[in-house]
């Protein structure tokens, strides 16, 4: 059989959103399901992609602790949240695990009435540490970066020399604690890392976690994107197709960002996100709520909406779902499908660690 044609195109019984919970859709039609929250604006990694070291140095100024959201503040505002029609929640970062007392989070999170997944991603420095107690405190599933296998790709890209054998051990951890399934997120850049890609597969084939391969991506301004730096995924499926034969598998849900493959012996599957080569505008779901309390419609935007200002001033719940109403039902983003490589450099965004993938 050969190399399978690498689409985005969604089958007509793809899973449409859940029946019976009023769906707020934006001016494109498209639901409210998925909600990032952004924990903080810290890492303790650097990774070049994402947080450069040249830009989040020693004197780079992050959010002073007063200004990020408590926890109860994030779950009244998850609350209201899934009232409009959010299903999923993903704790995303900076990097999730460095906020104090996380399980607390997950914990109160994973009491929302209505809420039917709640995951977290995390860079896996701290995992070995906590994995047993996010488990126990509610959290369902894990996402994990891991951009290679090899101690000196991977060192050099997270640039803190953090090595691949801690990340390893972390997966593992989640593994016991019983965080299924595991998603690895492979970042991969042409000339750093893409000699990589099978290995990868071909590592984790079998194991039951999935990895997924991320296109380069344009998001923010400081990571010096070029599009010549872009590995589309067509190719990165022929790659893998090349030596552990593929084939395409549907989407499980309405608004799936990977497009998924399995392997022909049934050992596993892998995902392919491609928002350079191939956007998924149309039936994006997901709205970023910053560790500040500000709502970004898209992840390559630098407007957001601010939900802490409300929230401190003495907001009720309604005042804040009619905010929440007002954002989404003018929401029109679809950058992936409209940027150019001009465009991608010129244009302002919000950094990805400050709001989450």
């Amino acid at each position: 059989m050969g190399t399978p044609a690498f689409s985005s195109r969604r089958p007509a019984n793809a899973a449409q959103p859940g029946a019976g919970t009023a769906a707020l859709t934006d001016a494109l039609h498209r639901p409210l399901r998925d909600l990032r929250i952004s924990v903080t604006d810290r890492c303790n990694f650097r990774c070049t992609y994402c947080m450069p070291r040249e830009v989040f140095g020693p004197g780079f100024a992050f959010l002073p602790h007063r200004e990020v959201l408590t926890f109860e503040e994030i779950t009244r505002l998850a609350r209201i949240f899934v009232a409009h029609g959010v299903e999923k929640i993903r704790i995303t970062g900076g990097e999730p695990l460095v906020r104090r007392d996380i399980e607390k989070l997950v914990a109160m999170l994973s009491a929302v009435p209505g809420l039917h997944d709640l995951t977290l991603t995390t860079n896996g420095a701290l995992l070995k540490k906590k994995a047993r107690a996010l488990k126990e405190a509610g959290l369902q599933r894990i996402t994990v970066s891991l951009d290679s296998l090899r101690d000196e790709v991977f060192m050099a890209m997270n640039d803190v020399n953090f090595p691949v054998r801690g990340v390893l051990e972390g997966i593992e951890a989640a593994a016991a604690a019983g965080l299924h399934p595991i998603k690895i997120n492979m970042v991969v850049k042409r000339g750093v890392n893409d000699d990589d890609v099978v290995a990868m597969a071909r590592f984790f084939q079998g194991t039951g976690h999935i990895v997924r391969f991320i296109e380069y991506m344009d998001v923010g301004t400081t990571n010096g994107w070029r599009m010549s730096d872009v590995v589309p995924a067509a190719e990165i499926v022929r790659r893998i197709a090349a030596e552990l034969p593929l084939e395409p598998v549907e989407p499980d849900y309405y608004g799936e960002v990977a497009n998924r493959y399995r392997y022909q012996d049934g050992s596993g599957e892998i995902g392919i996100i491609a928002s350079v080569t191939i956007p998924f505008c149309r039936d994006c779901t997901r709205a970023r709520l910053s560790a500040e309390g500000k709502l970004y419609t898209c992840l390559f935007t630098d407007v957001g909406h601010d939900f802490r200002a409300l929230l401190r001033n003495g907001g009720t719940d309604a005042q804040l779902a009619a905010f929440l109403q007002s954002v989404w039902r003018v929401r029109d983003d679809r950058y992936s499908e409209i940027r150019t490589q001009e465009t991608a450099h010129v244009r302002p965004k919000v950094e990805m660690s400050h709001i989450g993938g």
